[in-house]
């Protein structure tokens, strides 16, 4: 198995990615033949050696012609269709861009084929998708890992003024991503860049055990006092064990007190701060009387902050912890292409046997686009995510 991994030493954008790759050893000129299909004619790529404290780094830019100050969803979609990239890199970048109207959308209080794309439409966003989908196919990539990404702080000028970094959509994007915080007061991770690594890797933490093949650095575009570069590493390692064990943090709190219509409210922050799961149960307590039992599973650096979401959001005086071990099934995310539209899908292999699972959004997404049952829109990616699999 194939395995890149990408070390965000200074974060990551969409042409860094391209310069890793291009480093890495794919073709200039195969990434240009293959981004012909797009039949965009207003861009050209330029990719030079650049020197970053001492890296030499491989730097690519996408000089745009294009005069569309904003696109919507739909015309990007219209784009990926008419092209004659395949149909897997058709599925997989209308899932990537989708998945940034999605946060666009939730940003700006509007619909999904209303938002403006703007940065993240441009054709250069749309070369950076599609340049780094290609690539990876081209280098044999099958699996993909990701180091923690580092967010810089400050402003950037965005299409609506003056955007806090790291800018929303990067936030939005980067939910249930693992990310440190970084003294430099600058953008190191771009939506862009966001949307690549947290749509493909299957996972993100140090660098996975491989015998090592290829190396490529991409350069950022500005000098900073560390390395601006992007490193990707290539390796071959065995297939993946049939399970996995990690070591997670287990709260859990008696409550009888609080309001059941607040539950959703209080699972809504753990998640978003990170929580791997929450899961309620009944229980007696003293004297009878009737309770819930609230769990929260986390990863161990994961525990301060849930905790003190438990105090303020519950009625809770107390918090049980307890380490616990999880054996898990190492799974992938791939996107499949079905008769309504990409949904993305985890998959699991094992010793003759293959688990899929449907990602629920996507397919409620898609039910209610055509009318249809989520029941059979799950079933139809259920369907498309074994034939990818075999």
């Amino acid at each position: 198995m194939k395995i890149a991994y990408f070390d965000c030493i200074a974060g990551a954008s969409g042409d860094m990615i391209l310069g890793a790759l291009v480093d890495a050893g794919l073709p200039e000129e195969t990434l240009g033949g293959r981004l012909a299909a797009l039949h965009l004619d207003d861009f050209d790529l330029k990719c030079y050696r650049v020197d970053k404290n001492g890296f030499s780094a491989t730097k690519i830019d996408v000089l745009v012609k294009d005069d569309v100050p904003a696109r919507h969803l739909p015309d990007i979609e219209a784009i990926m269709q008419a092209s004659d990239l395949s149909g897997a890199i058709k599925a997989q970048a209308i899932a990537i861009f989708r998945r940034m109207g999605e946060v666009e959308a939730g940003i700006h209080g509007t619909t999904l084929d209303h938002v403006h794309l703007h940065e993240l439409g441009g054709v250069d966003a749309i070369v950076d998708v599609v340049g780094a989908l290609v690539g990876l196919e081209e280098l044999g990539v099958e699996r993909i890992v990701s180091s923690p990404l580092p967010l810089g702080r400050g402003f950037v000028k965005g299409a609506h003024g003056q955007i806090p970094l790291p800018a929303p959509a990067t936030v939005g994007l980067l939910k249930g991503v693992p990310i440190v915080g970084s003294e430099l007061e600058i953008e190191l991770v771009t939506p862009t860049g966001a949307a690549l690594l947290s749509s493909l890797a299957a996972e993100f933490g140090p660098i996975p055990a491989m015998t090592l093949t290829g190396t490529g650095f991409g350069a950022g575009g500005r000098d900073l006092p560390i390395p601006n570069v992007l490193r990707l590493l290539l390796g071959e390692a065995d297939a993946l064990p049939v399970t996995m064990q990690e070591t997670l943090v287990m709260l859990e709190t008696n409550i009888d007190d609080l309001n059941p219509e607040f539950y959703d409210h209080v699972m809504g922050r753990l998640f978003a701060a990170h929580a791997l799961d929450v899961f309620l149960s009944p229980i007696q307590m003293k004297k009878n009387r009737p309770a819930t039992l609230l769990r929260v599973l986390c990863q161990p650096n994961d525990t301060e902050i849930l905790m003190k979401i438990l105090f303020a959001e519950t009625s809770t005086l107390g918090i049980r912890q307890q380490m616990v071990e999880r054996h898990c099934l190492p799974r992938v995310i791939e996107t499949v292409e079905t008769p309504y539209g990409p949904v993305r899908v985890k998959v699991a292999q094992g010793d003759g046997w293959t688990k899929v699972a449907p990602e629920y959004d996507d397919c409620r997404r898609l039910a209610e686009a055509h009318g249809l049952s989520l029941r059979e829109v799950y079933r139809a990616a259920e369907m498309a995510a074994v034939k990818v699999s075999r």
